[in-house]
């Protein structure tokens, strides 16, 4: 099954890194090396992918670009929905995972791009917040913001659907209140509207115009408007026909005649007699419509005057309500409606208030409910986090989770609301003794932070949803059995993230699944950094040196004993 994770960083032409391809596995991958030998690169690199500020000073001397590639392993379906939507949006597909690419002009520029398309830096920081976390002196840590905190606050105490049911709730409340302005906004002009609309509708009504009337209307004003002309072709073609000594008729007649005598002798003009025959009738039928055509022509300048009226009327309608005489209907139509609401909109809007009221006593007593179980598992992760602080080497460590709520008039005790609650959540450190507590964004110490990260993740670790998490300087200041319980919690952890840590320690690096050693070597005349995955007895060697500073015969076969014990 496949699971999000970091699989290759590549980085080029940074600071002393030439090119350099780093290797990464599911679980707990642990990165380590002589002091100075290039790891905290490897987290510069890596926050540059994710979008933090570049400058051209990181370039390898004598390059042009730097280039730094982080290529995740993401299942669609496990990508986050919001990164999702924002991918989707810029038309990139991450069925085969997302290559995260920054590169750093020596003009001081940098271009980002996401799966070979361009992209700003901000979108690379929004798609890279949810899918790993940096944990030292960076700014990549999700744990510090407001909204995440809550959000694991939330996980861990299992309050989901409570706080599904309150989001419904002030959905609901933000609709009627939009609502309820929107009324409001219309009542300062609903008498004049209600006015305007009236006088449309009945200038529409008295009106009486019906649909296609306009078009029967031009129809009969054109033939009114051509009387004289059309008795005057109706009369010649009746001549023409019928009336004249040489008319049509009276000549078909005696041709008629001609050929019954013909077909008579010659049977071969039966078929041009049966034509005139046929012919006769028709002709006749005509001069009959030509006759009562031309008699019942009337020049009526009264109706003529009369239509062209109408046709004005109609004009001067369809300028104010429509194109079209349908257009003006459906304008009545939709009037009607509109001036039936804002007669009574005034009830409506008291209605409307007072279920807003209604909806605000629910809105109290489900977040104040909502709130309270916060407090009760808050007080749950505090005991938690200040126990596990204590056994990472963080004794008398004081930890408190802050739930706040700010006035408001979204709910009947006047707090204010949105769709997480009315809480906000703000956890709180005090790492030395006699300090008082600090929010998480001001402890000073990478590795002070990194602990706390440590700590926090591993109670809050199935509510956190970002899938890989890099620690650094996490055993700043601590060794013997308190290495060893980081060692164990990060192996913990690393069930249920993908790991990445640097440390200088040999019982936290013992516990790894993948083991890179980041090692600074002379290449020619320049220095260059390379990194290596340790296998089996590399990895027992680089153990030993961790242990002693160098790979002796005792400090080999300690570093076997504590790679046994795993």
């Amino acid at each position: 099954m496949r699971i999000t994770m970091l699989r290759e960083l590549r980085i080029k032409n940074l600071a002393i890194i030439d090119d350099a391809i780093a290797h990464f596995e599911k679980g707990l991958n642990v990165l380590t090396g002589e002091t100075g030998a290039g790891k905290s690169i490897i987290i510069d690199a890596l926050c540059l992918a994710f979008g933090k500020r570049a400058s051209s000073e990181l370039i390898r001397s004598g390059e042009k670009e730097a280039v730094v590639e982080a290529f995740f392993d993401i299942p669609p379906e496990l990508c986050n929905p919001s990164s999702l939507k924002l991918l989707q949006d810029i038309g990139i597909d991450i069925d085969d995972g997302i290559i995260l690419k920054r590169i750093i002009s020596a003009h001081g520029k940098s271009r980002a791009y996401i799966n070979d398309s361009m992209v700003n830096i901000q979108t690379l920081s929004e798609i890279s917040t949810h899918i790993i976390d940096v944990h030292g002196q960076y700014e990549h840590q999700s744990l510090l913001l407001s909204d995440n905190q809550l959000d694991l606050l939330d996980a861990y105490g299992g309050l989901f659907s409570e706080r599904e049911e309150v989001t419904t709730l002030y959905e609901k409340q933000t609709a009627l209140k939009q609502h309820i302005a929107e009324l409001i906004e219309r009542e300062k002009e609903r008498i004049q509207r209600i006015d305007f609309l009236g006088f449309g509708v009945n200038e529409i009504e008295t009106a009486q115009l019906k649909a296609g009337e306009e078009e029967e209307l031009l129809e009969e004003a054109k033939i009114l408007s051509s009387a004289s002309r059309l008795a005057e072709l109706s009369n010649q073609a009746y001549d023409a026909l019928y009336l004249s000594e040489t008319s049509c008729i009276t000549t078909l007649s005696n041709i008629l005649a001609d050929l019954k005598k013909i077909s008579h002798i010659d049977a071969r003009a039966s078929d041009a007699l049966k034509s005139v025959e046929e012919a006769l009738p028709h002709l006749e039928e005509t001069s009959y419509f030509l006759r009562d055509y031309k008699e019942g022509l009337d020049f009526n300048p009264a109706r003529l005057e009369e239509i062209q009226e109408r046709l004005e009327l109609i004009k001067g309608f369809k300028k104010k309500y429509g194109n079209s005489i349908q257009d003006i209907l459906d304008y009545k139509e939709n009037a009607v409606k509109e001036h039936d609401e804002l007669q009574h909109s005034e009830e409506r809007l008291t209605a409307l208030k007072a279920e807003l009221e209604k909806l605000k006593e629910v809105l109290a007593e489900k977040a104040q409910l909502l709130s309270k179980k916060r407090k009760a598992v808050s007080k749950k992760i505090e005991q938690q986090v200040i126990s596990e602080l204590a056994e990472l080497s963080m004794p008398g460590t004081k930890f408190s989770i802050q739930i706040m709520q700010e006035t408001g008039d979204d709910t009947s005790d006047n707090l204010k609301l949105n769709s997480r609650g009315i809480d906000i959540v703000e956890y709180l450190i005090s790492p030395n003794i006699g300090e008082e507590l600090k929010p998480l964004s001001k402890v000073a110490s990478g590795g002070e932070l990194s602990r706390v990260m440590l700590a926090l993740k591993s109670i809050l670790a199935k509510g956190d949803k970002i899938p890989v998490l890099i620690f650094d300087e996490i055993d700043a200041g601590i060794g013997g059995r308190a290495a060893e319980t980081v060692g164990q919690k990060l192996r913990s952890l690393s069930s249920l993230h993908q790991i990445l840590c640097i440390t200088h320690l040999p019982q936290i690096a013992s516990y790894a699944d993948t083991h890179l050693k980041i090692e600074k070597k002379a290449k020619g005349t320049r220095t260059t950094v390379e990194i290596k995955k340790m296998e089996k007895e590399e990895r027992t060697t680089e153990i030993a040196r961790m242990l002693s500073g160098d790979s002796t015969v005792i400090s080999l076969k300690h570093a076997r004993e504590i790679l046994k014990k795993i």
